[in-house]
């Protein structure tokens, strides 16, 4: 029987066409919404913000902020797009109350009353156990192997069937963390291209408080927001991965309890 996944989400095509859309997005909110002339005086985006308007604070940024807009809207999209796809991998009920039933099934022999409550559970979990217990109904009917060929048989059936779990959970959370370093380096960019404004207008002779003012506004904002992107990405990066290691853990234990129970009673 062929071994089933849990959906891993966001395919490498969609993946591209949602960055790609973000970045799109961070250009229309960054030209329309922070740009609007209503946010700066006289209705003229080169002029000042008004005061205490913080979209056209943001909008001095200057054109690295849409990038980083862009990094801290694929951090959301694929963190959104994960916490789905890896809530899908607990299955239907409390992965616990799960893993305990199906010991206790094992313990009383009922191998197809596990089976039973892996089709009820579904998940990455539910697909690791699914696939042992039926490996464990085939090669203990086999009598031409010996109690160690059938466990060790078992041992790597239950070890493929986490490999091919484990790269759907873990699917797109290299974007994540990509935009960890991302974030950062964009914004450094944009601190830099500011602090070059802000040595220009100090360098002219007397110096020009507005483009000095200027220049200062588009380093802080620029560093602002990739320090933003990136600790978000960080967070959002070390969740998931826990998920994952709370994930993998119970399939392990699960994956020792089949074999445990087959050495037990064979």
């Amino acid at each position: 029987m062929s071994k089933t996944k849990t959906g891993g989400g966001f395919s490498s095509l969609v993946a591209s066409l949602s960055i790609a859309i973000a970045l799109g997005i961070g250009f229309l909110i960054y030209y329309f919404i922070l740009g609007d002339p209503s946010n700066f005086v006289n209705g003229d985006p080169n002029e000042h913000p008004i005061d205490g308007n913080t979209l056209g604070t943001v909008y001095k940024g200057g054109i690295i902020v849409p990038f980083l807009m862009a990094v801290n809207l694929v951090v959301l999209i694929f963190s959104v797009e994960r916490f789905i796809s890896i809530s899908k991998t607990k299955g239907r009920g409390n992965i616990n109350n799960f893993v305990e039933n199906v010991k206790e099934l094992l313990n009383n022999n009922d191998i197809q009353g596990a089976i039973e409550e892996c089709d009820k559970q579904k998940g990455s979990l539910a697909n690791v156990i699914r696939a042992g217990l039926e490996k464990y109904e085939s090669v203990q009917k086999d009598p031409t192997l010996d109690k160690e060929q059938k466990s060790e048989i078992l041992k790597a059936e239950i070890d493929e069937a986490i490999a091919l779990e484990l790269p759907m959970m873990s699917k797109n959370l290299v974007i994540i963390s990509t935009c960890v370093s991302i974030g950062t380096l964009i914004g450094l960019i944009g601190t830099v291209l500011g602090m070059i404004k802000s040595f220009q207008a100090m360098g002219a002779g007397t110096p020009d408080t507005t483009k000095l003012s200027i220049g200062i506004s588009e380093a802080l904002i620029n560093t602002f927001l990739g320090i933003f992107a990136s600790t978000l990405a960080t967070v959002m990066y070390n969740f998931f991965n826990t998920k994952i290691d709370q994930m993998t853990h119970a399939m392990d234990e699960a994956g020792f309890a089949i074999v445990q129970n087959f050495n037990a009673n064979n």
